[in-house]
């Protein structure tokens, strides 16, 4: 499927106010629209949603001059209830909203979605082709593009944006992000691990004798287990209730530098702070069980 655009659908960063009026319209109204040309198979290439109306139609003649779809943002904007049949000017061009659009974004997450207004203009002299190819097709699809396109502007080098790439593009930062808090967050319990091991490698050489008193008196594996751990667990539960707020903090910060986002719930802290709970129970009792299974003979000869 094949259709044009004078804006791409990616990056619909133009916006216009004064150019826009609409029936109704009070005086001291200033809404920043973004407009779009584009062809009639737009909305189904682009998979939207029409709420309400219909879409643009090649069977009737008027659609080209006298119709509008507008998105659900532009209806609140506007302050109608039923905006269908309303008239609306745009580019010197008069004519009537005859369908509505499921709200749909245009630029990243980072930005509210605008009211959008569209036009049929399938002729325009500029704008963009947007192509959707079918499955396991894109390689035929892309020669068999640039062969026409030499064939009718031979001038000029054939040129094309994937828009799973270009979305992607948006969210560079927030990947490598991602990506870097990936890496420093394992080695952060790597390390964390590590010192942890090697703090209660060095609590159950203090507490050799003691153990194997313990073990003598009869004292069982899982009892010397939870003896020993409950301590170190004490400083894990201390660091998270230090570490959950700040992180709370700080990520609630961070998704306020976008107009979508997730709502911080408490059970996602409660699920990191079970796992870290967890992997330092994990690491603790690794010596302390093997401490506890040795012969108290041995531990108080070793003492």
């Amino acid at each position: 499927m094949i259709d044009r655009s004078s804006e791409a659908p990616h990056e619909m960063s133009f916006e216009t106010t004064t150019p826009i009026d609409w029936q109704g319209k009070p005086d001291n109204a200033s809404v920043a629209f973004k407009p779009a040309s584009v062809g009639f198979d737009f909305v189904n290439l682009m998979k939207l949603t029409i709420t309400e109306g219909r879409n643009f139609s090649r069977n009737i003649q008027t659609d080209s001059a006298d119709a509008f779809l507008v998105n659900e943002e532009a209806v609140r904007q506007m302050g109608y209830k039923d905006p269908l049949g309303k008239w609306v000017s745009a580019w010197n061009k008069r004519g009537h909203i005859i369908g509505v659009l499921k709200d749909f974004h245009t630029e990243s997450l980072h930005d509210p979605i605008k009211p959008l207004i569209l036009d049929v203009k399938e002729y325009e002299y500029f704008g963009f082709i947007i192509v959707r190819t079918k499955p396991n097709q894109l390689t035929t699809a892309l020669a068999n593009l640039e062969k026409v396109y030499n064939e009718l502007n031979p001038n000029f080098p054939f040129m094309y944006q994937f828009a799973d790439q270009e979305y992607e593009n948006m969210y560079k930062s927030e990947l490598t992000t991602s990506r870097l808090a990936i890496i420093f967050a394992i080695l952060a319990i790597v390390i964390s691990c590590l010192g942890l091991l090697g703090l209660v490698t060095f609590s159950i050489e203090q507490r050799i004798k003691e153990i194997g008193i313990r073990r003598i008196m009869g004292a069982t594996i899982s009892g010397i287990v939870g003896l020993l751990s409950k301590d170190f667990l004490k400083l894990v539960v201390i660091s998270l209730f230090i570490s959950i707020p700040l992180g709370y903090i700080w990520m609630n910060k961070w998704l306020n530098n976008f107009a979508y986002s997730i709502q911080l719930r408490w059970w996602m802290f409660f699920i990191a702070g079970m796992a870290v709970l967890i992997i330092a129970l994990l690491t603790i009792s690794i010596q302390v069980i093997q401490a506890a299974s040795a012969k108290p003979v041995t531990s108080l000869r070793e003492e």
